[in-house]
């Protein structure tokens, strides 16, 4: 129960509702406490014989006594209730606001579906730990101890006697309690699982059908679902034990008061009345003590809720903001930004201890600003990697990259970030329109209709009914491949940015509008400084200077026509692609000479 103090801080804002609610349970519970004992002196007014007048006013009190309590117990629910909701709120926004903080590592090792589980369910348990399980434990606690002290009042011998079967019922909660928090935690585990698998089935829908596996798919859910059905169903057979058998120890404690109870009445030891409220007060004593059982059940999904809603809060980024006494502010900036690599080395963070696998090794080379450079290279080769190196998505394990002299690690990270405009390999685009998404960096309408006539995609919105507000699907899955690509250029570009990163950004477009594009990029991109990085050595043979990349190493660097005249990998890149345009574009291809080098 200890991962439920996490929760405290979150109580500090609702404090004076949090004691007035509560206070009100005691009052409702107070109140209600008093209803057996004017019945009992009704019952025994009723067999002495007094006025009717007296009888009617009883009945009239418990009546009022009645309604006041109901009408303390519905206000009582409706500020904890809102408490609970207020602390769901309030912790909502934090685990969103902490997801948003940290970096690509933390998302590498965490599933999609598992993060939205923790966010909906979990979330979900916890609220109703923090409000409706304190609620009702306060109810349970406060009417025991007042029914116990009127129970003492009648006749302190049977309150014993009654007490005996009801006293195993806190040792079978806490021993069934820690089960509950076990089978509980299973089910929202594997819960996850469940969430993920449908997420990834919903994302990759084409895939699915593409390759006709949709009974493997539903056959592999319904699988999982089956697994959680069990899971589920083994936590409700614990729960289906509990309450019987609290209900079973309350029933013998009636079984007692029933017999010696009788037994005392008959003795005129007690009054007809007091054993009628004395019934009346072990039923009271015995619910609460039967809902102790569910107010445990409650606190321990929380608890287990709450310990994987912690490890979202208490996960930390690599990627950090400078301390303050290391923070540099970059220099004016004249257009572009220069970018230097010094020895850089990188490898993906690992949840393993083996050797590390390196991704760049010993990669170094400056970029001046206003200049471009072009980086090329097989797939696997590092191109992904060196890009997302710039803004920190990743720090490097070795050597520092530097712009325009500064060292990245110095500079904040919205500053760092504010001066480049990413195009990543992958387009993401959001569920909202087309001015939304290409505006998401940049709300200048010019420098936007300037982005999108640069990009090439000015005619195709056009050609859509509702042109720029027209709306997308998830992750812009109505738009095709090259159509996504341009998009997210654009959206790169009307930030206009000092330093603009394309990474392989052109892949899903056709040639003819790939040269249309750069064509337009060259004079976009003049007074910036810009990276593209490409397996088409047709999208960074322009460039001012060139790299090629080669298992994470520099292999070759220069501009076009000089590492055409060496005819190294470059060439042999170059001549490659060559072949298969020319095998594409006419279904036969003339063999290489001897000397052709093979890649």
């Amino acid at each position: 129960m200890k991962q439920l103090r996490r929760l405290l801080p979150y109580y500090r804002p609702y404090l004076g509702q949090l004691v007035a609610g509560l206070a009100l349970v005691v009052i409702s519970t107070a109140t209600t406490s008093v209803i057996p004992w004017i019945l009992r002196l009704a019952v025994d007014g009723i067999r002495s014989g007094v006025p009717l007048e007296r009888t009617v006013t009883l009945a009239a009190s418990i009546a009022a006594t009645a309604v006041f309590a109901g009408f303390m117990r519905y206000a009582m629910r409706m500020i904890l209730n809102s408490v609970s909701r207020r602390i769901e709120y309030d912790l909502r926004n934090d685990l969103f606001i902490h997801l948003e903080t940290l970096d690509a590592s933390f998302l590498a090792h965490s599933r999609t579906g598992d993060v939205m589980a923790r966010l909906t369910n979990d979330l979900g348990a916890v609220r109703m730990a923090a409000g409706p399980a304190v609620m009702y434990l306060t109810n349970t606690l406060a009417g025991g101890l007042f029914a116990l002290v009127f129970m003492l009042r009648i006749d302190a011998g049977l309150t014993t006697l009654a007490l005996i079967p009801i006293l195993a019922l806190p040792v079978i909660t806490a021993r069934l309690g820690s089960a509950v928090h076990d089978r509980f935690e299973a089910v929202q585990e594997h819960f996850s699982t469940l969430t993920t698998r449908a997420h990834e089935n919903l994302t990759g829908t084409r895939i699915v059908r593409a390759y006709r596996q949709e009974a493997a798919e539903i056959a592999r859910f319904s699988a999982l679902s089956d697994e959680y059905l069990a899971r589920n169903m083994a936590l409700a057979r614990l729960n289906g034990t509990m309450h019987p058998l609290f209900a079973l120890l309350g029933g013998l404690g009636a079984v007692v008061v029933l017999g010696a109870g009788g037994l005392l009445v008959l003795r005129g030891s007690i009054s007809v009345g007091s054993f009628v409220a004395f019934g009346l007060y072990l039923s009271l004593l015995t619910w609460p003590l039967i809902a102790l059982g569910w107010v445990v059940n409650l606190f321990q999904r929380g608890a287990a809720s709450m310990a994987r809603l912690t490890e979202i809060l208490d996960a930390r980024s690599v990627v950090r903001e400078p301390e303050a006494e290391r923070v540099m502010a970059l220099p004016p900036s004249k257009g572009g930004r220069s970018i230097e690599f010094r020895d850089v080395g990188f490898h993906f963070p690992s949840l393993d201890t083996g050797e590390p696998r390196w991704v760049l090794r010993g990669v170094s080379f400056n970029v001046q600003a206003g200049s471009s450079l072009g980086v090329v290279g097989s797939t696997g080769s590092g191109k992904t990697a060196l890009m997302d190196l710039i803004p920190r998505l990743y720090d490097p394990q070795e050597g520092e990259i530097l712009m325009d002299g500064v060292p990245i690690r110095d500079i904040p990270l919205s500053e760092l970030r504010s001066e480049i405009g990413p195009v990543p390999q992958e387009s993401l685009l959001f569920s909202d329109t087309i001015a939304a998404n290409l505006g998401y960096g940049s709300n200048d309408p010019d420098a936007i209709g300037w982005a999108t006539r640069t990009a090439q995609l000015d005619e195709t919105i056009e050609g859509f009914p509702g042109k720029y507000e027209t709306m997308l699907g998830e992750r812009g899955i109505n738009l095709s491949g090259g159509q996504k690509q341009r998009a997210s250029l654009a959206r790169a570009l009307a930030r206009r940015p000092a330093l603009v990163l394309l990474d392989d950004a052109l892949s899903a477009v056709d040639t003819h509008t790939e040269a249309r594009i750069l064509s337009e990029l060259r004079g976009a991109l003049a007074a910036r400084t810009a990276i593209i990085a490409s397996h088409r050595v047709s999208a960074i043979r322009d460039s001012g200077w060139i790299i090629v990349l080669d298992e994470g190493r520099i292999v070759e660097q220069g501009r076009h026509d000089e590492l055409m005249l060496a005819e190294g990998r470059y060439w042999a890149l170059l001549r490659r692609q060559q072949l298969v345009e020319s095998i594409e574009n006419t279904g036969s291809a003339h063999p290489l000479p001897e000397s052709e080098p093979v890649v």
